[in-house]
C-alpha cells in the first residue's frame, strides 16, 4: 500500500512536513473551504512523496508554496487533481468538467 498513517514510516522530511501541516491546521493559515474536520489524520503517500491531511470523507488538504493549508481538488469525471490555483492557471487547457468543478468550488460557502 502506498499510503500510510504510521509515523514510524515517515522520514525526517515527512515529519517536518507533518509539523508544518499541524501548524497550519485550524490557524489563520488554514485556507480550506470544503475540508471537514471530522476524523482528520496525517497521511504520507510513499509513491508520490506527498504528506497531507485527510478526513473521514476522504477529502484532502495540503500545503501550498506559502505553507497555507488548502484544499486538494479532484475532478471525479476526468481525474484531474491539484490545488485550486494550479488548476485555475491551466483553465484554457482543461476539460469542461474541470471548469464546472472549479466553478462549484468558487461558489462553495
Amino acid at each position: 500500500m502506498h499510503c500510510t498513517t504510521d509515523l514510524s514510516d515517515f522520514g525526517y522530511r515527512e515529519l517536518k512536513m507533518s509539523s508544518k501541516l499541524l501548524t497550519a491546521y485550524q490557524s489563520s493559515k488554514d485556507l480550506t473551504k470544503q475540508f471537514e474536520y471530522e476524523g482528520v489524520h496525517i497521511m504520507f503517500n510513499r509513491h508520490s512523496g506527498y504528506v497531507f491531511l485527510t478526513n473521514s470523507e476522504y477529502q484532502v488538504a495540503i500545503l501550498d508554496d506559502e505553507d497555507n493549508l488548502v484544499d486538494f481538488l479532484t475532478c471525479f469525471e476526468c481525474g484531474t487533481e491539484g490545488i485550486y490555483e494550479d488548476i485555475k492557471h491551466e483553465i484554457e487547457n482543461i476539460n469542461p468538467c474541470c471548469k464546472t468543478m472549479l466553478k462549484g468550488y468558487e461558489e462553495y460557502k
